[in-house]
């Protein structure tokens, strides 16, 4: 035996030997180890239901690096194309629609859109019902027109209509007529010029017409010949024709005007 051999020996038999030593296991086991298990497995099943859930949302609601379903923002503001509707007020400063497209205002009900100045207060309102467009206060367009083959009609149901222009006001039909008609009285007033009257024939129906008896042959013809007087009031009636004027003799008409 060597002299390394018996000094290896020497010291393995002198080391303590511990026959009953207790081992004691490092880690989790038991029902710690599958509770453990099972909280990984729930937390990766909840982060995969998160991502499928998140790419269903962008998926239906088409979220997209410039916007969201019909809503793109642009350099120039936000632009929605399509059908949307909207719960609250919305406030924009331009709505226009596109090139050669109308735009369209749709309501099951009334349209209404109002006009405020910096203090809100309501400066003017248009409402568009099932009867009409109702305007709240003045309107002032450069031109109005009807639909195609229909009637503009301009009524005011409870108050006057009024139509002022600085420069004149002109009322024309090219290939029709022109009515004025009204319940009480009709009034043609100038203040500094006169009243032009510009036709072949100008026709003043229903005026009351006076008479008188000159001749007893006289009362047995037709009389389709009248003279047109005035009263001292301005108001016109007819009087029968004769040699000459017979305004005097019928103008007792004028004292019950």
């Amino acid at each position: 035996m060597t002299r390394e051999q018996y000094i290896l020996a020497t010291q393995q038999n002198n080391l303590p030997r511990t026959e009953n030593a207790q081992l004691y296991p490092v880690g989790i086991y038991g029902w710690r180890k599958r509770c453990l298990y099972f909280f990984v497995l729930l937390l990766l099943v909840t982060m995969i239901v998160n991502l499928a859930m998140t790419i269903w949302i962008l998926k239906v609601m088409n979220f997209t690096v410039d916007g969201m379903g019909n809503l793109r923002v642009t350099k120039k503001g936000i632009r929605l194309e399509g059908i949307s509707e909207f719960l609250l007020p919305l406030y924009v400063k331009e709505i226009h629609s596109r090139k050669d497209s109308p735009l369209v205002l749709q309501s099951d009900r009334n349209v209404t859109v109002n006009a405020r100045n910096h203090m809100g207060q309501l400066t003017g309102q248009l409402t568009v019902g099932t009867e009409g467009a109702v305007f709240g206060h003045s309107v002032e367009t450069p031109h109005i027109r009807a639909e195609p083959s229909q009637d503009l009609r301009l009524e005011s149901p409870t108050r006057s209509l009024i139509m002022e222009a600085p420069r004149g006001v002109q009322v024309s039909a090219a290939a029709g007529d022109f009515k004025a008609a009204c319940r009480k009285e009709l009034h043609l007033q100038s203040t500094e010029g006169e009243i032009f009257l510009n036709a072949d024939t100008i026709r003043l129906g229903n005026l009351p017409s006076g008479s008188f008896s000159s001749s007893p042959s006289s009362s047995n013809t037709r009389q389709t010949v009248y003279e047109l007087c005035v009263c001292p009031n301005g108001k016109l009636y007819l009087s029968p024709a004769g040699v000459g004027s017979t305004c005097q003799s019928s103008s007792s008409i004028c004292l019950w005007s």
